[in-house]
């Protein structure tokens, strides 16, 4: 038996000539598809960030290099992308050798890049536009909530101050009244309510009051009034102020709302600071990207869509998206503009279901004369327009209402089965709502209409779950949406080029398997062409066999 033989293993040895780090590099590996995007990229306005003077700087093209392909490895921190130009060769390749500090790649993020990413990022995007694989035609719209870095038990709630301030108020009001009589309530009558008090009002009255002469007990009332009512006044009215339209905040990261999120690892339905990412896909690539407090999907569309006007220059031509987006407001915008409204609404499933179709009391199946303005009830009486109403959304867009009542419901057999009200039946019609929802119905029931539903779910829903679970991308590690945008579309950029990358090495794979079919064809084609010839020397030579034989026997 041979003995066996190992190769040396010596860490200490000299080379004569030094290894290329371009050699190392596979000519598949992301890192090259990253630094030849990078180098095609426009970067003169983040070159303008720096100033001159004092020692070099690293190049921000090798640094946007560095931070993307640290993106599109799951790395995020700046210490681990320190670590790995230390330890990975790609890494080394793409930096040219050079090893800025954590520091130093942190500033580039904040300082340089923080304003510019966006237009990166579209670029980007306008690259695949011109490599075949976006069209910018067809955007696929949906929403998810991405936890802040905030304290979860920081939170602010707008109910709470509201009700704290009215108290706060009503004290001050009283002290007010014991050091001067009346001063609350100057110029107004004793049955009217009490006006609000506000921070500078308050500042104010308290400036405007004479402190000589006043017993101890109203010293220590205006002391009161200056040193502790009026900062927590001004504090609830800062808090107000920072909330707006939202119900809550948080005190270390006051963009963030508090959202209930699905990932609810209690189970208890605990709310946490987030902000709801609004994005845009096409062939699963980020095409748009926008940041909302609000917690509902349905005020976001416009916003997000004309932000996606003012990046590209245009709207796309088709908008899909779920029933979460379906409202009057966002039909007629998508109307206005042009964009076909492959946008599902309330119930529109259940309006496909046979139950809901052949239900003749509902008001969507009852009959209605348009030119003569009136619906027919099941027992065939007419139900008359009695009104209009509006009605008013939290974005202050106002829908028409209109009212139609039946003339007569006693006596009716069918009264218990149309209606639960003691007077006549009525019912209450948005002719505009119920137009936009004919015209959205023909078209998600068409071809194409099917066509976008079923490719919906694995357009945006694929991309947050390569987001979220794939890339570790599930919490945000910045305070401040500013900041939090920023990372977002380094993070998008990222995901293009990996995209991309994947997208070209599977092409790559399958023109090589193309090939290999082309060769094995042509191989057997040669077998069977050399075969075929032998076949026809050994048939010829058989039969030439058989004539001699009889010739000779003849």
């Amino acid at each position: 038996m041979s003995r066996a033989v190992f190769k040396s293993n010596e860490q200490g040895q000299v080379v004569l000539f030094p290894a290329s780090l371009d050699e190392k590099v596979p000519q598949d590996s992301p890192a090259r598809l990253v630094n030849q995007i990078v180098d095609n990229l426009d970067i003169a306005e983040i070159i303008d960030t720096y100033k001159g003077g004092g020692t070099s700087a690293y190049h921000p093209r090798m640094m946007l290099k560095v931070v993307l392909y640290s993106y599109l490895n799951n790395i995020y921190s700046s210490r681990k992308i320190e670590q790995a130009l230390a330890d990975r060769i790609s890494f080394m390749w793409l930096s040219g050798g050079q090893q800025p500090d954590h520091n130093t790649i942190n500033r580039f993020r904040s300082s340089h890049l923080k304003e510019h990413i966006h237009r990166i990022f579209t670029q980007v995007v306008l690259m695949l536009v011109d490599m075949g694989y976006l069209t910018l035609e067809v955007i696929y719209v949906d929403g998810t909530k991405i936890e802040s870095r905030a304290n979860r038990y920081t939170f602010v709630w707008k109910k709470t101050v509201e009700k704290n301030k009215g108290k706060l108020e009503e004290k001050i009001r009283k002290v007010l009244e014991q050091v001067e009589e009346g001063i609350a309530q100057d110029n107004q009558m004793e049955d009217q309510p009490t006006l609000p008090i506000n921070s500078e009002e308050l500042r104010r009255r308290i400036e405007s009051l004479n402190r000589e002469n006043r017993t101890k007990a109203e010293q220590k009332a205006i002391k009161t009034l200056e040193e502790k009512h009026l900062p927590k006044l001004e504090e609830y009215e800062n808090h107000l102020a920072i909330l707006g339209e939202r119900n809550s905040y948080s005190k270390s990261d006051p963009y963030a709302t508090f959202m209930r999120m699905k990932e609810d690892h209690m189970m208890n339905g605990q709310l946490k600071p987030a902000y709801n990412v609004q994005i845009g896909t096409e062939n699963q690539f980020f095409t748009h990207y926008d940041f909302f407090s609000n917690r509902t999907d349905t005020l976001t569309f416009i916003p997000f869509m004309e932000g996606f006007c003012s990046r590209y220059g245009f709207y796309p031509n088709k908008g899909v998206a779920d029933s979460g987006y379906g409202s009057e407001e966002n039909y007629e915008f998508m109307e206005e503009n042009r964009i076909e409204p492959f946008v599902k609404y309330n119930y529109f499933h259940k309006e496909e279901k046979r139950a809901f179709k052949n239900n003749a009391f509902l008001a969507q199946n009852l009959y209605y004369n348009e030119k003569e303005d009136y619906f027919v009830c099941p027992m065939g009486q007419h139900m008359k327009k009695v009104g209009d109403t509006t009605r008013k959304t939290e974005s202050g867009y106002v829908s028409k209402i209109s009212i139609y009542e039946a003339e007569n419901c006693n006596g009716c057999p069918l009264r218990c089965l149309c209606h639960k009200s003691k007077t006549n039946r009525r019912i209450e019609v948005n002719h505009n709502l119920n137009r936009h929802k004919q015209k959205v119905r023909e078209l998600l029931t068409s071809p194409e209409g099917l066509f976008h539903r079923s490719q919906r779910p694995i357009e945006p829903e694929a991309v947050f779950g390569q987001t979220k679970y794939d890339k570790a991308y599930n919490r945000f590690r910045h305070f401040g949406q500013e900041k939090v945008e920023a990372d977002f579309a380094l993070f998008a950029t990222a995901f293009n080029i990996e995209k991309l990358w994947r997208k070209m090495s599977k092409r790559k794979g399958k023109e090589q398997e193309n090939q290999q079919i082309d060769i094995k064809w042509l191989i057997n084609t040669f077998i069977f062409i050399v075969m075929f010839r032998s076949f026809q020397k050994i048939k010829n030579r058989i039969i030439s066999n058989q004539n001699l034989t009889l010739d000779l026997a003849a």
